[in-house]
């Protein structure tokens, strides 16, 4: 089944012309269904790139989906029109009394700054501390998972000397993990991040955190936090296949210090079209997210949380 969009999203289009299953939300409102209510918390500068990113990844199960585009209620960006924002997006403070099914909170490119020196930061905190009534599970990427285990365990993010950047295998920790259903012993993800979560500390803050996937390389990469019905994505299976290219590219013609990304190029060769080896398991993935929730998410909206 599709998820909805509407029709003048641009993501409708790019996902329609893909094969992924899209509905408009006058169509999709006639079907005697209750679809699951999946918000996208937007945090990166390129909106229209992450929502299509991840819509593609909820849209292909066979669920409906009605997604929800959310910002930070305050911060303007800088990089997406306004009327976009105006037409697609609900700020924070307007739906907070709402309930979903799943939430999403996307990373940011603010890794660099202490979590409190963020402009919002306080709203941030108010949303992870709402997902706790309102939200039956949350899902956080990158710089968004790290707030996340900050703010609930008192985990910590340290700075690299150098950027962890390029396509590295993952260890599959957890084979038994509904969220694993399907994955390989070992798969490869992208990663873009100047910082990092130690393993160490998340073995060392308890409180029921189990780290799924995890790299000797680049450290844990998916954690699962049931008492606060979450899971912790470091790295990046919804990037396309250009995303880290796109990365490259503009730190080369910026003049930033920047190593070519590893194991992805052919060869190491930034002038070779690049291989996308993660998809079927950014699928696995996400499909595996949406599953669970399915089946343990209420029937009533108004008891999630409860």
């Amino acid at each position: 089944m599709p998820i909805r969009l509407p029709s003048t999203l641009p993501a409708f289009e790019v996902l329609k012309d893909e094969g992924v299953m899209v509905m408009g939300l006058a169509e999709a409102d006639r079907q005697d269904i209750r679809p699951l209510k999946i918000a996208l918390l937007n945090l990166m500068p390129k909106k229209i790139q992450t929502e299509n990113q991840f819509a593609r990844l909820i849209g292909a199960t066979p669920l409906q989906i009605d997604l929800t585009l959310i910002r930070m209620s305050e911060h303007q960006t800088k990089n997406t029109t306004a009327d976009h924002m105006e037409e697609f997006y609900r700020p924070f403070q307007d739906l907070k009394n709402e309930r979903f099914d799943g939430l999403l909170i996307t990373g940011a490119p603010i890794e660099h700054l202490p979590f409190e020196d963020v402009t919002y930061w306080n709203e941030l905190r108010e949303i992870m501390a709402w997902t706790q009534t309102h939200v039956h599970s949350t899902f956080a990427i990158c710089w968004g998972a790290m707030a996340m285990l900050k703010e609930f365990h008192g985990v910590d993010k340290h700075m690299l000397k150098d950027k962890a950047f390029g396509c590295f295998p993952q260890q599959n920790m957890e084979p038994a993990s509904p969220y694993l259903r399907g994955f390989s012993d070992e798969c490869l993800i992208p990663v873009s991040r100047w910082t990092e979560v130690r393993q160490a500390e998340v073995e060392a803050a308890g409180n029921g955190l189990k780290t799924l996937l995890g790299s000797p390389h680049t450290g844990p990469c998916l954690i699962e936090d049931p008492k606060h019905r979450a899971l912790y994505i470091f790295n990046h299976f919804e990037y396309d296949s250009g995303t880290l290219k796109q990365e490259y590219d503009r730190d080369i013609e910026a003049g930033a210090p920047i190593n070519v990304p590893i194991n992805y190029y052919p060869d190491d060769d930034p002038q070779k079209t690049p291989m996308n080896r993660w998809r079927s398991h950014a699928h696995l993935l996400y499909g595996n997210w949406i599953n669970v929730i399915y089946q343990n998410t209420p029937f009533d909206p108004e008891n999630i949380g409860a």
